[in-house]
């Protein structure tokens, strides 16, 4: 793959502003409370399709006491987003405890900020996602050459019957997934080890070592019996 110039730095960028805004949000909505924003060192990909795209996520917590239950940091918060030209969703479910969780869910340009508070907890849970961006370029796939062909199969051996001496995985070809609706999903054959599961990526198998039901594959050792 060839890295798009400029784009990993554009995320970057993206991930920097994001936190700022996260910060600002919590200074006025928890004032003394500065939340802990984790990035992380690397995107994630969130769309498999190509060209792969790639999203930073972020989260901070402020952690107080029970007593400092506000119900007002959610109003508050959809308040100053939607002042701020966000798009506001405001998501009401119940919590693992059976309390009331409320989201403020805000949407900007492939921004996505979110303010969650549980009733009862004194803790403001602050979290966002960069949007998605492709930082490479989509190559052709190009099929790995077989590990053995019959000329070179060693003597007392026979070419795997899963994938007659490929030794990559014969359904993903080596790639470890296929594509399907989503973009991509691990593949069933080899669960993303890329090599033939039978093989185990040795493209052969030993003639003497074969159970019944593996020698019924070969028409071959029938012939000779």
């Amino acid at each position: 793959m060839g890295e798009i110039a400029g784009a990993r730095e554009q995320l970057d960028e993206a991930a920097k502003w994001l936190g700022t805004q996260i910060r600002t949000l919590a200074r006025h909505l928890t004032p003394g409370h500065d939340p802990d924003v984790y990035l992380p060192s690397d995107p994630v990909i969130v769309d498999w399709h190509e060209p792969l795209k790639y999203q930073y996520r972020m989260i901070g917590r402020v952690d107080r006491a029970a007593e400092h239950y506000d119900p007002t940091v959610v109003t508050r918060a959809a308040e100053l987003l939607g002042g701020a030209g966000w798009a506001i969703d405001v998501e009401v479910a119940e919590s693992a405890t059976g309390g009331r969780l409320t989201t403020v869910v805000a949407s900007q340009d492939g921004y996505r900020l979110t303010v969650r508070i549980e009733e009862g907890y004194g803790t403001v849970v602050y979290s966002g996602e960069t949007p998605a961006m492709a930082l490479f370029t989509p190559e052709p796939f190009v099929r790995p050459a077989p590990v053995l062909t019959p000329e070179t199969v060693r003597r007392g051996y026979l070419l795997c019957y899963e994938c007659d001496g490929f030794g990559w995985c014969p359904v993903c070809e080596g790639r470890g997934w296929t594509l399907d609706a989503d973009g991509r999903e691990r593949c069933v054959e080899c669960l993303g080890a890329k090599y033939c599961p039978v093989c185990r990526g040795a493209g052969e198998l030993e003639a003497r070592r074969l159970q019944d039901w593996q020698r019924d594959q070969y028409p071959e050792l029938h012939d000779r019996s």
